[in-house]
């Protein structure tokens, strides 16, 4: 069975909810012109129950099926990308300095094409937890959706997610069955010299060299320390020091990110870090100070679930468009904590050809959307047939 018919027959209308919210994209989470037209449509669909508020600007919503049953979540992210848009579009964003870079807008709208047709139908048992969450960009909105106890409020059983990604062919989709996302932590190392004129170094402690020396010894946690048979990344992304030629700065900041998989790998970056930031700081003389922000877990799936997905998704899109063992990813997601809370599966759906993501001229091909939507309903009517 291919996309649904039903839900083809909703394509144009799924075009127009994905561009309105294009045009009106919001940040981390004050998501809530997009939650009023996400409750907006529902209500239209006839859905049983609408719980907004949830982590500020989260919506869940609820369709009781025929007869008894689990409870079933879909997840959709509603947040945009703090960047201005370069498209030029007829429906490019209104709003300055923010865009749709990495098509939450289509999530939003697979979801909401999911939800009418699910409330349309209702060929499932138990019930559908439809999950609007903002802020996967930056603060974690799933973290604080599953904080503010979704999951047992809601009954849900088990939860699935879709992202869409530019990498691959339209309507394919692609996971794996356990962990598919990294662990993201980021670090960010102040260090304090003695500034002073740059012709006399002799006068001054020179937090440059410092930094250098530090940026350099870093590079040897993943290629000295770790075991190379397992994923992970420690990388400096930042470096900030000076304000003219003939001055050396009293200050420099060295910032990074880490990518791990194992939360012992993890433990033995962090540890390490301040190891080599603290004989780094005292060779050179300067004080460093390290601070390492814990940010989203791994995102892993369960194999069972996992499994069930891919078939699914083979029903939509066909054998040949599915591959269910892609392996990992080093970007990470905040689908995690609700994966942490529940089983559950995260998928790639393939976009077709466009600039990529986080791109200031990407802009989601409403052509996958119909696969989005089928993807989630059959998953529903599959997973609590009636």
């Amino acid at each position: 069975m291919p996309v649904v018919n039903r839900i083809a027959d909703y394509a144009d209308e799924m075009k127009t909810w994905r561009r309105h919210l294009h045009m009106h994209p919001e940040l981390d989470m004050e998501c809530y012109e997009t939650a009023a037209f996400v409750v907006a449509r529902l209500k239209e669909f006839g859905v049983d129950e609408i719980h907004e508020g949830i982590a500020k600007s989260g919506v869940v919503a609820i369709i009781n099926g025929q007869g008894p049953g689990g409870t079933i979540g879909l997840r959709a992210d509603m947040d945009a990308l703090p960047m201005q848009e370069t498209t030029g579009l007829e429906h490019a964003s209104k709003v300055d300095g923010v865009m749709h870079a990495c098509g939450h807008d289509g999530h939003t709208t697979m979801l909401l094409g999911a939800a009418k047709y699910l409330a349309e139908t209702r060929k499932f048992s138990g019930r559908v937890a439809l999950i609007f969450q903002p802020a996967e960009e930056s603060s974690g909105g799933a973290r604080f959706m599953v904080e503010e106890g979704m999951m047992d409020r809601f009954a849900i059983d088990q939860v699935y997610a879709l992202h869409n990604t530019p990498a691959a062919e339209l309507g394919h989709f692609y996971t794996t069955p356990d962990a598919i996302m990294a662990a993201v932590d980021t670090f960010h190392i102040d260090i304090i010299g003695q500034g002073g004129h740059g012709a006399y170094p002799q006068d001054c402690i020179d937090p440059i060299v410092a930094a250098v020396g530090i940026v350099n010894s870093l590079q040897t946690i993943i290629s000295r320390n770790h075991d190379t048979r397992q994923e992970a990344v420690c990388a400096v992304t930042q470096i900030h020091s000076g304000t003219a030629d003939n001055i050396t700065p009293d200050t420099a900041f060295v910032g990074g990110t880490i990518r791990t998989f194992d939360k012992t790998v993890q433990q033995m970056i962090h540890d390490r870090i301040r190891a080599v930031v603290a004989g780094q700081a005292a060779s050179y003389g300067v004080q460093a100070d390290v601070l390492i922000e814990i940010g989203y877990p791994a995102t892993v799936n369960t194999p069972d679930k996992a499994a069930f997905a891919v078939d699914v998704a083979r029903e939509v899109a066909g054998e040949d468009a599915v591959n269910g063992n892609t392996g990992t990813e080093m970007g990470a997601e905040d689908f995690s904590y609700m994966l942490e809370q529940r089983p559950g599966a995260y998928l790639f759906l393939g976009h077709g050809e466009s600039a990529g993501l986080h791109n200031p001229n990407y802009d989601f091909n409403d052509e996958a959307a119909p696969f989005g939507a089928s993807f989630f309903a059959r998953l529903v009517e599959r997973a609590q047939p009636l």
